[in-house]
């Protein structure tokens, strides 16, 4: 698999699990004002994002609008796809990781994702959520950063 394809499928995931425009604010210098723990914190860390990762990442594998964006990828692809998500949330929500992906515009440029298909891992997130019992004001702020995002990765029609 060439190395534009992988970056396109990893990206294509992290921005379902969120966060593009707070690592944008954390790269500009400017911490988003928060008055308790991080988002991170709160979604329990390293270990819970990464198995909310792993349960999301084989839901979008397996859905029939999704698939798609798997096909061809070798086991060693899919773990650096896993690992760039699980870097890019960890970072994005105030944890220790540094995600060094490229930003959303780019890295969707030219992969024509449909409203269907951003639906459709909308809802494939949603149902993680709900396996994962995260709490309402968590959700807000996560499905507030992906509509943020959404122009950069919704393009076709």
């Amino acid at each position: 698999m060439s190395k534009l394809r992988f970056d396109i499928v990893a990206a294509m995931f992290a921005v379902v699990l969120t966060v593009l425009v707070v690592v944008q604010t954390q790269v500009a210098g400017k911490e988003p004002a928060s008055s308790g723990p991080s988002l991170y914190k709160r979604l329990g860390g390293y270990d819970a994002i990464a198995a909310v990762t792993d349960d999301f990442i084989g839901r979008l594998a397996t859905d029939k609008k999704l698939s798609k964006f798997f096909v061809g990828l070798s086991d060693n692809s899919k773990a650096r796809v896993r690992q760039h998500v699980v870097d890019l949330i960890c970072a994005t929500t105030g944890g220790p990781c540094i995600y060094l992906g490229q930003d959303l515009k780019t890295a969707h440029k030219g992969l024509n994702i449909t409203e269907a298909e951003w639906q459709a891992s909308v809802d494939d997130f949603t149902v993680t959520l709900d396996k994962f019992g995260v709490k309402q004001p968590e959700r807000d702020e996560l499905f507030a950063i992906l509509n943020k995002v959404k122009p950069d990765i919704v393009t076709a029609k």
